[in-house]
C-alpha cells in the first residue's frame, strides 16, 4: 500500500431532529457561496481489542465504503482543537486490517482485533467557499449504527462542520468562525451534541 493520507480534522458536531430545516450561511465570515449538496453513501465498521484498548486511547479505527476518502482510517487521540486522521485505500484485503495499519497502531496494542461497531451514514455535503476556497464542509448526516458486540441499534440525525483548507489558521480566527458557525445552526434549531463521536454514541457513549 501507498502511505497514508495525513488530515487534521477540525470540527464541530450538533444534534438536530428529523425534521430541522438546514442552516443559512449568510452570516458566516469569509464565507460567499454554498455548493449544491452530494450525496454520499458511507458504511463504517469499527474495531478494537476485546478490552478496547484503542478506545481507551481515544484512538478509532475502521474500515469505510462510499465517499472520497473511502478506505481504512486511523483517527488518533484528540490534540488540541483536533484530531489527526491518517488513510489508506481499501487495497485488496477485503474485512482483514492490512499490515500496514496493523503497524500504525502498534503503539496503543499489538492485541486481536475484533468487530466492534457498524455505522451506515445517509450524508448530505456542501461546502462553504470564499475568495481562497473552502471554508468548510458541512455535512447532514442521517446515522444508523449498531453496537456489535451487545447487538443493540441507534439512529439520530446530526451535522457536523469542519474546516476546510480556507479556513483561518490562527486561534483566534478560528474561535470567531466556529462563534458564527455555532449562532448559525442554533438559530436553525441545532444543539449541542449528546455524544463525542458517532462511535461513542453507537457504543450508547
Amino acid at each position: 500500500m501507498t502511505e497514508p493520507s495525513r488530515t487534521v480534522e477540525v470540527e464541530r458536531t450538533y444534534d438536530v431532529d428529523d425534521d430541522t430545516p438546514l442552516p443559512r450561511w449568510e452570516a458566516i465570515p469569509g464565507v460567499d457561496a454554498v455548493s449544491s449538496g452530494e450525496h454520499r453513501a458511507l458504511d463504517a465498521h469499527y474495531l478494537d481489542t476485546d478490552d478496547g484498548a484503542l478506545a481507551r486511547s481515544g484512538v478509532a479505527l475502521r474500515r469505510r465504503t462510499g465517499g472520497p476518502d473511502e478506505g481504512w482510517h486511523v483517527k488518533g487521540p484528540r490534540q488540541g482543537d483536533g484530531r489527526v486522521e491518517l488513510g489508506w485505500p481499501l487495497g485488496d484485503t477485503g474485512e482483514t486490517v492490512p499490515a500496514v495499519v496493523v503497524e500504525a497502531i502498534s503503539g496503543w496494542t499489538t492485541a486481536p482485533l475484533t468487530p466492534l461497531a457498524r455505522i451506515e451514514n445517509d450524508r448530505m455535503a456542501y461546502l462553504l467557499t470564499g475568495p481562497r476556497g473552502v471554508v468548510a464542509e458541512f455535512v447532514d448526516d442521517r446515522v444508523r449504527a449498531t453496537d456489535v458486540r451487545r447487538g443493540t441499534r441507534r439512529a439520530w440525525r446530526e451535522w457536523e462542520v469542519e474546516l476546510g483548507p480556507a479556513a483561518p489558521a490562527d486561534e483566534a480566527g478560528r474561535a470567531a468562525l466556529f462563534a458564527a458557525v455555532e449562532g448559525v445552526v442554533r438559530a436553525a434549531g441545532a444543539r449541542e451534541a449528546s455524544s463525542e463521536s458517532k462511535l461513542a454514541r453507537a457504543l450508547g457513549f
